[in-house]
């Protein structure tokens, strides 16, 4: 099948990736000239493990072509996927100006049928929306379906190729067979194809990583009580994981969630039912929730130096806002270095992948190492923020020796306490600094 994916973030590039590996002709459009000859040169503008290789290989196949000529890519195809950026505004509205300049150039350039897929994350009722642009400006059959992703950063080409649903919403037949030819060599396991109308589709990718977000706040706000009560956060986790109503998933304490998707869809199906009369007075506590839980890392590096910062120098490892992706989008980590920041503290970094995605926010405001136990010279406190791999097993005898404190707080609860305790640190976790 040939198809055209409009748009090369982080959805595009992954999505008409995987679509060339299965055999599929691909053709993924971007207005930005500089990025579209850096794929063409192999260059991956965003880290995701996997990628690289596929985009080589599927490029070196002539199945994954990257180009900045929507015109020809739109009259090549028969399936053209959405896949541009619907950025929040101030409100918590997904901004569509993209989305819908996208179906104008569809409207403009189609030359015969073609089924047009919103892939990108968009408030209910936009499917509609992107039907009456294309019909303004042409008069050649289409249908348009919504296909929202469920990519999680770190794990996003298993996700498509080994999906555990893949939701179609349509109205009409031809579409939907289309669409389940499409994924059919991913769902071979007996995974689903849920077909449903485009309405129910749309809202389905908003509610699924709002009820995830709320999870981790409710778990956040449980690992704090664990803390004021002398509770084991990690005893808790398990009491009530093991109960099959509820299991393990999205169970973590931590330091708040960050990323592209989360605190997006949160706050707009926040808007989406305040626009319908509704306010979702759950969604307003898990956001709230979360920007406190941001700040609860450094309430206690604050108690513990008796909040006199000044002088006092951190080693912070983990920038992005989870592990095995570059991503800084309202990484809580951010949040954490400017307190520590405004309370005059100065800060060394180190991340695996987000260094240089951290200095376009950050700038020289701190120092940045590559090397883990480089950012331990001097420090008063390690500060644990995001759970690499790298980082899971550490000589905690070298990293005595490289800090000048004794203190490690650990946002991720990845260290036993224990363990920690009788290499001779001042242990903090979350919910389980007694345990």
């Amino acid at each position: 099948m040939k198809i055209a994916v409009i748009g090369t973030g982080y959805v595009g590039l992954v999505v008409g990736t995987c679509f060339a590996e299965t055999g599929n002709e691909v053709a993924c459009v971007d207005i930005d000239a500089e990025k579209i000859k850096g794929l063409n040169h192999g260059i991956v503008p965003i880290y995701e493990p996997g990628l690289e290789e596929l985009i080589r290989r599927n490029s070196e196949e002539e199945r994954l072509r990257f180009t900045t000529d929507i015109k020809k890519a739109i009259q090549d195809a028969t399936v053209i996927f959405i896949a541009v950026g619907t950025p929040p505004g101030e409100d918590g509205s997904a901004d569509l100006q993209y989305v819908l300049k996208v179906a104008e150039s569809i409207g403009t350039h189609m030359t015969g049928y073609r089924l047009v897929v919103d892939k990108s994350t968009v408030p209910v009722g936009t499917s509609r929306k992107v039907a009456a642009e294309i019909k303004k400006h042409s008069e050649h059959p289409f249908d348009v379906v919504s296909n929202p992703e469920f990519l999680k950063e770190g794990t996003a080409i298993e996700d498509f190729m080994k999906p555990d649903r893949v939701v179609i919403g349509a109205d009409d037949p031809r579409a939907t067979e289309i669409m389940k030819e499409l994924y059919a060599p991913f769902v071979r396991t007996g995974k689903p194809i849920l077909v449903m109308d485009p309405e129910s589709a749309e809202l389905t990718k908003y509610a699924a990583n709002a009820m995830l977000a709320t999870r981790i706040s409710f778990m956040n706000e449980i690992a704090q009580i664990c803390d004021k009560v002398g509770a084991n956060f990690s005893r808790v986790r398990e009491g009530i994981g093991t109960d099959n109503r509820i299991g393990y998933a999205f169970l973590f304490a931590g330091v708040g969630y960050g990323g592209s998707c989360f605190p997006k869809d949160v706050r707009a199906i926040m808007k989406t039912a305040e626009d319908h009369g509704h306010r979702f007075e759950i969604l307003d506590a898990v956001e709230r929730v979360n920007e406190k839980q941001k700040v609860y890392l450094v309430e206690k590096i604050d108690q513990h130096f008796d909040k006199d910062l000044k002088g006092k120098h951190f080693a912070i490892w983990g920038l992005s806002f989870k592990p095995r992706t570059d991503d800084m989008r309202e990484a809580p980590s951010l949040t954490i270095i400017q307190n520590l920041l405004d309370r005059g503290a100065t800060v060394t970094a180190t991340d695996p992948e987000a260094i240089q995605e951290a200095k376009k926010i950050l700038g020289d405001r701190i120092e940045y190492v590559k090397r883990p136990m480089d950012a331990l010279d001097g420090a008063d406190a390690l500060v644990l923020v995001t759970e690499w791999s790298e980082f899971r097993n550490p000589d905690f005898d070298a990293i005595k020796k490289k800090m000048r404190g004794n203190v490690i707080f650990d946002g991720r609860n990845i260290y036993p306490p224990s363990k920690v305790r009788k290499q001779g640190f001042t242990y903090y976790g979350v919910g389980v600094d007694k345990g």
